[in-house]
């Protein structure tokens, strides 16, 4: 069994993307750089077209985003008068969505209401219309032979947390009863080799990534994710600025449907969107194929729930965007159901075409 793991590897799956924290996206723009990005908005409509639209990824071009690629690979966006979508990498220096879609450089964007909604509380008029995930990825792994699988089992551990998660994983602890004082936290980068060597007990982690690559290197391992206690926030949530479903609700409502139709399709073929992310839209990463596609199957499990089954992908029901909305109260952020979600526009498009469901 291995216990070095590559830090290049680690730091690219980095977790900057989802953090509950005010230094995340609404820290990167500034009170005043998110309202005068704001007000620059009308001056600037031309800049972010829904042709062609700029579609700002929250992160690397992996497996994540499967149902864009299989939306691009079959034709759906340009079957719906959008053209061709340019995907944006996201994750780096600049590359928010909130500051892409604030200075009106990208027409929609991929990120999560954590992110969104401090931004909102700056003055940003941004709206959700999609949840891809279900339930975010966020987890605590841990060793098979030592497993961590409640929020109550982490009491008197040492659990590892990266600098950008401290305040999701405060989240965690406050909507399940606890405090840090329960648990001893240890402050770590995203290499996981000290889980692997002993050094910590727990790992704050993605349920799609490291539990994977970890059992591939031979570390057996157990993890439980923070939507199943009490913190179910969704994730991959696709957001538009309010201009844009004011001035362009039809063209969103084709993106939705072209989206709809990727994420079936990438449902379906887990191993066909591995293809696609290793060898064409993330050829330059030096994915893997064979864990890619261990990462679409797990992925799978945050897409389709059973109100999907029942409402379609990537929608969101009243209650869930209740807990989402409590979770983000948990997190420090209060802000009321309209001023962050819009799932009409989904209903209207699933309502228009019923055989989408599949």
């Amino acid at each position: 069994m291995s216990n070095s793991f590559s830090r290049a590897t680690f730091d690219r799956r980095s977790f900057l993307r989802y953090t509950l924290t005010a230094g995340g996206a609404a820290g990167a723009l500034g009170a005043t750089g998110v309202l005068a990005a704001c007000s620059s908005g009308s001056s600037d409509s031309g800049t972010a077209s829904s042709m062609n639209p700029k579609v700002q990824l929250s992160w690397q071009k992996n497996i994540e985003f499967a149902g864009e690629y299989w939306a691009l690979e079959n034709g759906y966006y340009e079957a719906e008068g959008l053209g061709t979508p340019e995907l944006l990498t996201g994750g780096g220096a600049g590359t928010g969505v909130e500051t892409g879609l604030t200075s009106n450089k990208v027409w929609i964007g991929m990120t999560a209401p954590q992110l969104t909604a401090p931004v909102i509380l700056q003055g940003a008029e941004l709206m959700t219309v999609a949840a891809t995930f279900q339930k975010n990825p966020f987890c605590i792994v841990s060793s098979a032979e030592n497993p961590i699988l409640s929020p109550e089992e982490m009491k008197g551990r040492k659990i590892g947390v990266q600098a950008s998660n401290e305040n999701v994983f405060k989240a965690l602890l406050t909507a399940n009863g606890m405090t840090e004082t329960d648990v001893e936290k240890i402050t770590v980068q995203y290499d996981p080799t000290p889980l692997t060597t002993g050094d910590v007990d727990g790992w704050v982690s993605y349920v799609t990534n490291e539990p994977i690559t970890l059992a591939a290197s031979g570390f057996a391992n157990e993890n439980f994710l923070f939507a199943d206690f009490n913190l179910p926030l969704v994730a991959e949530t696709l957001v538009v600025r309010q201009e844009t479903i004011d001035n362009e609700r039809d063209k969103v409502k084709a993106f939705l449907k072209a989206d709809i139709q990727g994420w079936y399709d990438a449902v379906a073929d887990p191993a066909g969107s591995a293809r696609l992310a290793v060898t064409k839209y993330g050829a330059d990463l030096g994915l893997e194929e064979g864990e890619q596609t261990q990462e679409a199957i797990a992925q799978n499990g945050l897409v389709v729930s059973p109100d999907t089954e029942a409402n379609g992908l990537l929608t969101m029901t009243d209650a869930l965007i209740e807990e989402n909305i409590i979770a983000l109260e948990k997190a420090g952020y209060s802000i009321k159901p309209e001023e962050i979600f819009d799932m009409s526009l989904i209903d209207e498009v699933y309502a228009e075409n019923p055989d989408l469901k599949r």
